[in-house]
């Protein structure tokens, strides 16, 4: 696919509409709850000056994985498998959902420009399993893949389960719009006895330079018969966490956005500390990191989100698993924990503190101190400390 033709394309007619009749809609864009703010200049300047040990100098450990590797369900009814960044397949009481799925080489509408991927994918799509649900949540290029897209709507006919106007872009990729569920915050749809509720999130969208926030961006919360899961998109922190938890909680795990974060663009990404936090206001047991070790897409070294997310967890007392590209694990038997990156030079919280905007009174009214102190929440019991 070309680039002109991956850039998708602008809602219109009958699903412009019903954009305009949301009320996060108005003056031709979708709207946060709290402002958005960034230091462009910032930003700008830290790029230039560049940083060290942002991608990988040898090949990472990958566990391969093949439709033999899912022909039986998991035991406890809930799997989470990361095949990368935000890509993950969730296997939840029967149910296979695959979330943002991006198997191209580059997160970009070219394959010559650029971020380019750390590792290959630990799965091809012609050996993921049946599906049953494809998840996006928003059509930035590191989450929404027009060729990966095409491939899947060809091997599956599972439902593409969307934010309100992402739809535009499968529709001109040739998906045809009965296979399109598109959603609005707190709206939900059914995959058998699997709900899916589009809740929010504090983001951004957009696919090239005149098209910002055009497209509803969103987090997930799956609600099963037995489990439940709770899948972030990307996001910076806000109050909604608290109201998503109180709603839909207490979640068996929390797959969180927790790299491409730097103070120039805290209400962008939540950063490891504002992660943490993110799924004690979600009432979670366990976490995963997500976003992170596959793109280089900030001035962090590769490694820090995972450090961070680890240091902070234990901190607050909650238990994390960061699995390999391929790896899988079920949130009732974690696996033990396993260094799989290199030792590298890493900042902490200290150093670079991320925290995002305009929450600063509802932070200190829950007894949180520089974004990164743990906050009193009800919490359900850990084991052991297998996984940190």
């Amino acid at each position: 696919m070309d680039a002109w033709n991956a850039m998708g394309k602008r809602p219109s007619g009958e699903r412009l509409a019903r954009m305009q009749r949301s009320s996060m809609y108005g003056d031709g864009r979708f709207h946060n709850a709290l402002p958005m703010r960034d230091d462009m200049w910032l930003a700008t300047k830290k790029w230039l000056a560049g940083a060290e040990h942002r991608e990988p100098n040898a090949a990472l450990p990958l566990e391969r994985r093949t439709r033999a590797d899912y022909a039986q369900p998991p035991k406890s009814g809930l799997r989470i498998s990361w095949f990368g960044h935000s890509s993950m397949l969730i296997e939840i009481d029967g149910k296979r959902v695959l979330t943002d799925p991006v198997w191209g080489e580059r997160a970009s509408p070219s394959s010559f420009f650029g971020p380019a991927r750390f590792f290959e994918p630990p799965i091809t799509l012609e050996e993921l399993p049946e599906l049953d649900a494809i998840v996006l949540s928003h059509d930035h290029y590191d989450h929404l893949d027009a060729e990966s897209i095409s491939r899947l709507s060809r091997l599956s006919r599972a439902p593409f389960i969307v934010p309100l106007g992402v739809g535009a872009h499968l529709e001109y990729w040739g998906i045809e719009p009965e296979r399109i569920r598109e959603l609005e915050w707190w709206q939900d749809t059914q995959v058998g006895d699997l709900r899916l509720v589009c809740t929010p999130a504090r983001h951004f969208s957009g696919r090239g330079f005149l098209d910002r926030n055009t497209t509803l961006w969103g987090s997930w919360s799956l609600v099963g018969s037995e489990h439940r899961v709770f899948f972030s998109g990307d996001t910076g922190m806000f109050p909604g966490f608290a109201e998503i938890g109180e709603k839909l909680g207490p979640f068996d795990v929390t797959l969180i956005e927790s790299g491409a974060y730097d103070p120039a663009w805290a209400d962008v990404h939540l950063g490891p500390e504002q992660a943490v936090l993110a799924h004690q206001l979600l009432r979670g047991k366990v976490l995963m990191p997500v976003h992170w070790g596959t793109f280089n897409l900030a001035l962090h070294a590769w490694t820090e989100p995972a450090e961070r997310i680890i240091a902070a967890g234990r901190s607050a007392g909650i238990q994390t698993v960061v699995p390999r590209p391929g790896g899988r694990f079920e949130p009732s038997a974690l696996p033990p924990f396993e260094r799989w990156w290199p030792e590298l030079p890493w900042k902490g919280a200290d150093e670079v503190p991320v925290r995002s905007s305009g929450i600063d009174q509802w932070l200190a009214e829950l007894g949180v101190e520089a974004g990164r102190a743990p906050v009193e929440v009800p919490t359900p019991s850990l084991s052991p400390d297998a996984a940190r």
